[in-house]
């Protein structure tokens, strides 16, 4: 079975570089226009209910039926989202996150364990439905950091999460056969993809 694994598009905040978590901002316009349509076309694709990973399926994936997971939405970041790293330099909740590795929990929002806890629990669902079901690909659509908690967990060759960042409509693909699985709990690493017109045309 192969597993693609998708980042949204690009938004405002992307360029911004702000911390989005849990808000709901959209794709921005040079976001959209960038897009192109997968060069496969999965019948159903599950997706993070935030509507920057839902409008980008709808371009990458324009005849698919979207199936949202709650549990695929970005991490809480509490009280830093809608901010810059630049904008908290001095904030000392940020310094004490950021020099913790990133691992504690934000005010008012995650902390890294409880976000990959849910983002795997439901990954591990769709896999299962997928070689209980024979299926032949599996296609999820989210955020950059629900990709890093997958392929942490998941892929092979091991790595760090910060060491599997994805590009804007960008991620990675996975393969596996169940005997596999059922040995390691693992998928193994075959590639990046990215679904915008700039690659398409290099």
């Amino acid at each position: 079975m192969r597993v693609y694994l998708l980042r949204h598009g690009r938004t405002q905040w992307n360029e911004e570089k702000r911390y989005q978590g849990k808000q709901d901002i959209p794709l921005s316009p040079e976001g959209v226009a960038e897009l192109a349509e997968a060069d496969y076309r999965p019948e159903t694709v599950y997706v993070s209910p935030l509507c920057r990973a839902r409008q980008t399926a709808e371009v990458i994936f324009p005849y698919a039926w979207q199936i949202p997971v709650p549990e695929f939405r970005e991490m809480d970041f509490g009280d830093f989202e809608g901010r810059s790293c630049q904008e908290m330099a001095e904030d000392p909740d940020y310094r004490a996150w950021v020099d913790s590795g990133c691992l504690t929990l934000c005010p008012a929002g995650e902390d890294k364990a409880q976000f990959c806890a849910r983002v795997c629990a439901a990954f591990l669902v769709r896999v299962e439905e997928g070689f209980g079901q024979r299926q032949e690909e599996i296609t999820i659509l989210a955020h950059g950091g629900v990709l890093m908690a997958v392929m942490e967990r998941f892929a092979l060759p091991e790595r760090d999460y910060f060491c599997w960042q994805s590009p804007c409509a960008g991620g990675f693909i996975l393969e596996g056969d169940e005997a596999d699985w059922r040995a390691t709990g693992k998928l193994r690493f075959i590639s990046t993809v990215q679904f915008i017109k700039k690659a398409a045309e290099d």
